[in-house]
């Protein structure tokens, strides 16, 4: 007698974009760092700790290493920023919406934008470290070196309550009002 094959079935929450201009964004959606659950109530306090959260990490490709500070590499930080920043509300306003707590951290302040600033800030890099265990080169600014891109990388994060099925759409709905394309 045969039986038929049983597949687990696990959703991948990672999108692979391009923009305009070419450059890759890299957005995956996981369970919150340890760190993160353990300091919720100090990073955001306004939310109850006890929620059921998903970090959605936006990874976007720098047109240049981001291991130096000049004026030209501060201006592209400043492009990128803006970039997550427009994207990341649009996201954060159509979950809020939908009655789901969501706020975006600052990538250069590491506070949340749209709830009340907790005790302490927000480690980008430390969660994209612990979350996709790429490695760090440490000097003035910590810096992520990408598989494929090295340090010309800009990590940003979203955090929600959404399920993640649901906070996959909406990235995945905002990224083509923001005129991203599905990497094939």
């Amino acid at each position: 007698m045969s039986y038929p094959k049983i597949f687990s079935f696990k959703k991948d929450y990672k999108i692979n974009l391009v923009n305009e201009r070419g450059e890759e964004i890299q957005i995956s959606i996981h369970s919150p760092t340890p760190y993160i659950r353990d300091n919720c109530h100090r990073i955001l306090p306004d939310w109850d700790s006890k929620l059921r959260m998903s970090v959605a990490i936006v990874l976007q490709q720098s047109q240049f290493t981001l291991t130096e500070s000049s004026p030209r590499i501060e201006a592209e930080k400043h492009r990128l920023r803006f970039i997550f920043m427009k994207f990341a509300c649009d996201v954060a306003f159509d979950l809020k919406d939908k009655k789901y707590l969501t706020d975006l951290i600052d990538p250069r302040t590491g506070y949340p934008l749209l709830s009340r600033p907790g005790q302490i800030s927000h480690d980008d890099t430390a969660a994209v470290k612990a979350l996709l265990k790429y490695p760090i080169i440490c000097n003035k600014c910590r810096v992520l070196i990408h598989p494929e891109w090295g340090t010309a990388i800009y990590p940003s994060i979203l955090i929600s309550a959404a399920p993640k099925i649901i906070f996959s759409q909406t990235i995945q709905t905002n990224a083509i009002l923001h005129g991203w394309e599905q990497v094939k």
